[in-house]
C-alpha cells in the first residue's frame, strides 16, 4: 500500500498519463513527450517486501527513460541519487503574505485553450520547451474529464500563470500542476483553486506551501 501522500499524488496524476502499471505495491506512470515528474515516476510504498525491484528497473530500461521512483521519505533502502523534492500540504495555502495582486485576473480556461495555459507553467518552472508536448497530452487526456478544471492567470492581457484544479470525491481538491512567476499570481490562483473546494492540496518544488500536514515526497533515480 502506499503511503498516503503518494496515493494523493497518484489520485492526481494517473487520469493525465498514458501508461500506467502496477506490480507489487508499485505503481509506475508513463508520459512520453512530457517532463512533469510525477507523471514518469514509479511510486514505491514504504514496504519494498513485494516489489520486484529488479523488474521494475528493467521495465524503465526497456522503455527507454531513467528509473525514477518517489517516495514518502529519502531513499534509504536502495542506491539511488535524488533529483527532486516536492512540498505537499495536505491542507495547503499560499505562503504566508502572498496576496492577490492587483490587476491579476484568475480564469477557468478549456481544453482548446491549453497551448498559452502549458506555455505558462512550462515557463513558471524553467522549461518552456515543453509546453508544447504538456498541451498536447491534457487536451488529450481532459477531453470528457470532468473532475479537472484548468485555470489561467491574466496580467495586462497575457497568461502568466496556471494551474490544474482535481476535484475530490470527499470534498475540497488538489492542485498538484501548477506554476505562477511571482507572489501576487501564486496568491491569485491559489485563491481560485480554494474557491473551486476546500481544503485545497498543493505541491509546490518551491518553498511555496504552508499547510497542517506539510509532506515531502523525494524523487530519486536508481543505480543498481
Amino acid at each position: 500500500m502506499l503511503p498516503p501522500v503518494l496515493a494523493d499524488l497518484l489520485e492526481f496524476h494517473a487520469p493525465l498519463s498514458t501508461v500506467q502499471r502496477e506490480q507489487g505495491g508499485a505503481v509506475t506512470l508513463l508520459t512520453p513527450g512530457v517532463n512533469v515528474l510525477a507523471l514518469n515516476a514509479t511510486f514505491l510504498p514504504a514496504d519494498l517486501g513485494g516489489v520486484d525491484v529488479a523488474a521494475v528497473l528493467d521495465w524503465h530500461e526497456g522503455q527507454g527513460v531513467p528509473p525514477l521512483v518517489a517516495t514518502a521519505g529519502p531513499l534509504t533502502t536502495l542506491p539511488g541519487r535524488e533529483v527532486a523534492r516536492v512540498r505537499v500540504a495536505r491542507a495547503g495555502t499560499a505562503r504566508e503574505g502572498a496576496g492577490v495582486g492587483e490587476g491579476v485576473v484568475v480564469e477557468q480556461v478549456s481544453r482548446l485553450h491549453l497551448g498559452p495555459w502549458a506555455e505558462a507553467l512550462t515557463r513558471a518552472h524553467g522549461t518552456p520547451g515543453w509546453g508544447a508536448g504538456l498541451a498536447r497530452q491534457l487536451a488529450a487526456r481532459l477531453e470528457g474529464e470532468r473532475t479537472f478544471v484548468p485555470l489561467s492567470a491574466y496580467r495586462d492581457g497575457e497568461v502568466v500563470g496556471a494551474l490544474l484544479w482535481q476535484a475530490r470525491a470527499a470534498g475540497g481538491g488538489a492542485a498538484h500542476l501548477w506554476g505562477a512567476p511571482d507572489e501576487e499570481v501564486e496568491g491569485a490562483l491559489l485563491a481560485a483553486a480554494a474557491g473551486l473546494g476546500a481544503p485545497l492540496q498543493v505541491s509546490s518544488v518551491h518553498e511555496t506551501v504552508t499547510g497542517v500536514e506539510r509532506e515531502l515526497v523525494h524523487y530519486s533515480v536508481l543505480e543498481l
